[in-house]
């Protein structure tokens, strides 16, 4: 079966320390993390900042901060994909301008939020394609049909490059939203017309069969601390390197296997080592 692709996503842009103390915030905390996932065998960290009162960042010199560090602790094979999110914070120019400034191996964006703004759609194109062209690898995030059926018609027109692009389907929402249906995956399959890689990232507890679902359709995965803090059998995990290793461990006993970060950048066409 095909390998799986995961992605630890270890913090986010909205928890904090209250909501579990062991969430990563600082870049020291972000890289430990980091190398204990990349462990748990993660081929790639998806990382968010923050400023000095834990909120939301998208500063080039933080990611820039945390990125040595992950360097450091965690070494040059690990794939590191920036965020872009929004967060009700940062608009479409921002959001540019941080991945302008940083040129990352890889980096996630939400269609909706980086096409917000008709008057920026030939700025968000040139932008892409710029990307594209420097190897980047871009991961689409599409929270429903609709996002999905807009992502087709921005590839059609060429607007969104395909050889750097996949797409990650949001099962669930932050907050008091209805849990995460692994089932939910069978909507966005259906309403795609182009057959590009995939992942899944669910929120709250039903992450890991989510995950599973996900990975027995061929797709990949991005789990973690960002998305759910519960072990499927309701107890709080540690960490999200917990996460990850109780996924790949069950998922071993299905017959997948896991990509490596050197296959993994493979596959996304990156260098062998980040440079």
């Amino acid at each position: 079966m095909r390998p799986v692709f995961v992605i630890a996503a270890i913090n986010g842009g909205r928890r904090t320390k209250v909501d579990h103390p062991a969430l990563p915030m600082s870049a020291g905390e972000i890289a430990a993390e980091s190398r204990r996932c990349a462990a748990a065998g993660a081929a790639a960290i998806h990382l968010h900042v923050r400023d000095d009162a834990g909120r939301h960042s998208l500063d080039a010199a933080r990611y820039g901060e945390a990125i040595a560090e992950i360097r450091r602790q965690a070494g040059d094979d690990l794939i590191i994909q920036i965020t872009t999110e929004a967060v009700g914070v940062y608009g479409p120019q921002e959001q540019m301008a941080v991945v302008q400034a940083l040129r990352p191996e890889a980096f996630s964006v939400a269609v909706r939020e980086l096409f917000s703004d008709a008057a920026l759609s030939g700025v968000a194109a040139a932008f892409l394609a710029s990307c594209a062209e420097a190897g980047m690898a871009v991961q689409y995030i599409l929270y429903d049909a609709g996002d999905v059926q807009r992502f087709d018609a921005l590839l059609d027109a060429g607007v969104i490059p395909r050889s750097n692009a996949t797409q990650l389907f949001v099962l669930g929402r932050y907050g008091d939203g209805p849990p995460s249906a692994p089932s939910a995956i069978l909507g966005f399959l259906a309403a795609r017309r182009h057959l590009l890689d995939w992942s899944v990232c669910a929120f709250g507890p039903t992450e890991t069969a989510s995950c599973l679902s996900a990975a027995l359709l061929g797709g990949d995965v991005r789990m973690g601390f960002e998305n759910n803090f519960h072990l499927p059998d309701g107890r709080i995990a540690p960490d999200s390197a917990a996460l990850v290793q109780h996924f790949i461990k069950v998922a071993g006993a299905l017959g997948l296997s896991t990509l490596s970060s050197r296959d993994a950048r493979l596959r996304l066409g990156l260098a062998p080592a980040y440079p």
